[in-house]
């Protein structure tokens, strides 16, 4: 059995399959967190980049489930594809978010992970023994490779912002 970096033990297609269908589900769930944050303080700009990107990574889970066919991907899922919270190659990282954060800064979390995503699968392709897994595994690679290009071309739509970005004049204070 293989075991790529920073992930479960792949060593069958149903396998990879349900890897890749984790991955793209936990990326969904954590971009919804994230929108409901970004609404909770008032960026809708925010909310609306993050169930962007929570409805494009749901399309890629579901269509990760098609192309599985027979494979029941959540049940295996459940069984073999576990990271630690926080650690699925795709999950944007709660730790970076802030309130004011612009849809540049929230490319920069998606682009961190899909660049996760690509190293996850590209070392499942790298140490795969089955030919099937490997062929599978290499098509995710190609996946990947097209989404961190996507996502570069729509940070081009957004300028780096400022240093100043964090800098509120009138912060939220909390209730007590």
């Amino acid at each position: 059995m293989n075991k790529p970096i920073n992930g479960p033990r792949i060593s069958s297609v149903a396998d990879l399959y349900a890897a890749a269908y984790q991955i793209e589900a936990d990326a969904a769930e954590r971009y919804e967190l994230l929108a409901g944050q970004m609404e909770t303080h008032n960026n809708p700009e925010l909310v609306a980049v993050f169930r962007d990107l929570a409805r494009a990574e749901g399309i890629h889970r579901d269509e990760i489930k098609r192309l599985a066919g027979d494979i029941d991907v959540v049940a295996h899922a459940r069984r073999m594809a576990k990271w630690n919270r926080g650690d699925s190659p795709e999950e944007a990282d709660l730790g970076a978010a802030h309130y004011m954060m612009t849809p540049w800064h929230a490319l920069q979390l998606a682009l961190a992970g899909e660049k996760r995503a690509l190293a996850f699968f590209t070392s499942v392709a790298d140490s795969a023994k089955d030919p099937e897994v490997k062929k599978m595994a290499d098509e995710f690679v190609e996946e990947e490779a097209e989404h961190v290009n996507l996502v570069h071309r729509l940070l081009r739509r957004y300028p780096v912002p400022p240093e100043s970005w964090k800098q509120d004049d009138d912060p939220p204070v909390p209730h007590e």
